[in-house]
């Protein structure tokens, strides 16, 4: 059992950053395949980034790509999805998922509660 936990989240002008930040509980975290996605109101749940189990591998939606960076510390249990360049369009609910497989859509194992990113324009 994996335990999620994003924080990070909030108020941000375009053009600005954020880190967001999830936890995860227990002592099997580097076993894991960790991911962002993100759901803006009205829209479908939308992949922005995995990494592997070791960070050695990233993948991210084209959306992201080249503004947004996820990254993990297993020894802190965290991955981390550092935002630069933030758009209005990036405006959501941001979670984090685990799973055992490296992949970019699907059902994942483990999720977060999330944590609501606004881009004012």
């Amino acid at each position: 059992q994996v335990q999620l936990r994003e924080s990070g989240g909030g108020l941000v002008q375009a053009g600005g950053s954020l880190r967001l930040s999830c936890a995860a509980s227990g002592r099997t975290f580097s076993s894991y395949n960790m991911a962002w996605f993100r759901q803006a109101p009205g829209k479908e749940r939308e992949f922005v980034a995995v990494i592997s189990m070791s960070g050695g591998s990233t993948y991210y939606g084209d959306s992201v790509k080249g503004r947004f960076t996820i990254s993990r510390d297993n020894p802190k249990n965290t991955v981390y999805l550092q935002m630069n360049s933030l758009k209005p369009e990036d405006t959501a609910v941001y979670y984090c998922a685990a799973d055992r497989a490296f992949k970019l859509k699907g059902l994942y194992d483990y999720w977060g509660q999330g944590t609501q990113v606004t881009v004012s324009s």
